[in-house]
């Protein structure tokens, strides 16, 4: 059997002029680039940089908004109303277009950051307000999502792609949401663990939980966090590791 999936990494979270080489070496490796629009991380001049790197690199390239908190990377919940998250939303994917505009290149999809990407994947009223908003602003756009939620069905049932999403260095609930990074047990280091996962995700198309029970999931997306220490050593094997196992690494079809 022929697999194939996107590997999608988070970028462009730096400010300022000068040239991220992690970014850099990252897109050799990645399909799909989730460029932060500036409220969590990175600023004007980065989502330029980013972007024309991005297009040089033949990488697809989506809209990575957070919540408005540079100050913890977006990774703290903050309470807000489907109308503020429609807001925000779509101010930041309009901020990412402009400049993928004006690259020529083509806007393809909108990932959630942070806790903004897990409140809304537990909350339906949230996941109405920003499948809203990217259908507001462009109904072609795709919404990567956390695979089995809330989510994922209100995309569907308001007619936009969904990309379903799996996290390789997460550890999952029993629920199949992700474990909260407060606990001490969210992050798997082990390299040869999340390796293991990837494998789990694309050819057995499951998660397993923090409890060791495996939960069916269609993911077509998997994640590699961009701000990571180890993220390009660990996109190294990742990549090695999939072509051992016959995975070709595609964007999703348009």
């Amino acid at each position: 059997m022929k697999y194939s999936i996107d590997i999608n990494c988070d970028l462009g979270e730096t400010p300022g002029c000068q040239t991220n080489t992690q970014d850099e070496a990252l897109l050799n490796l990645v399909s799909s680039a989730n460029i932060a629009c500036g409220f969590h991380a990175g600023d004007a001049m980065r989502m330029e940089i980013t972007v024309a790197a991005a297009l040089r690199k033949g990488v697809a390239i989506g809209a990575h908004p957070g919540l408005d908190d540079k100050a913890n990377f977006g990774r703290k919940p903050l309470p807000i109303v489907p109308k503020e998250a429609y807001q925000l939303v779509l101010y930041q994917i309009g901020a990412l277009a402009a400049f993928v505009h004006v690259a020529k290149g083509t806007l393809k999809h909108v990932k959630l950051h942070g806790a903004l990407y897990n409140m809304v994947a537990e909350d339906r009223s949230l996941s109405e307000a920003i499948v809203r908003a990217i259908v507001d602003f462009d109904p072609s756009l795709k919404l990567y999502a956390l695979a089995g939620s809330v989510t994922v069905d209100i995309a569907k049932e308001q007619g936009i792609k969904v990309v379903q999403e799996g996290f390789v260095d997460r550890r999952y609930q029993s629920d199949g949401t992700l474990v909260s990074r407060q606990n001490p047990l969210a992050i798997i280091s082990d390299r040869e663990e999340a390796l293991e996962q990837s494998i789990l995700m694309i050819k057995h198309k499951a998660v397993r939980s923090i409890n060791g029970t495996q939960i069916p999931r269609d993911i077509e997306t998997i994640c590699i966090h961009g701000d990571g220490e180890h993220a390009l050593s660990f996109a190294e094997d990742l990549n090695t590791h999939l072509r051992k196992e016959n995975i070709e690494i595609n964007a999703p079809i348009s």
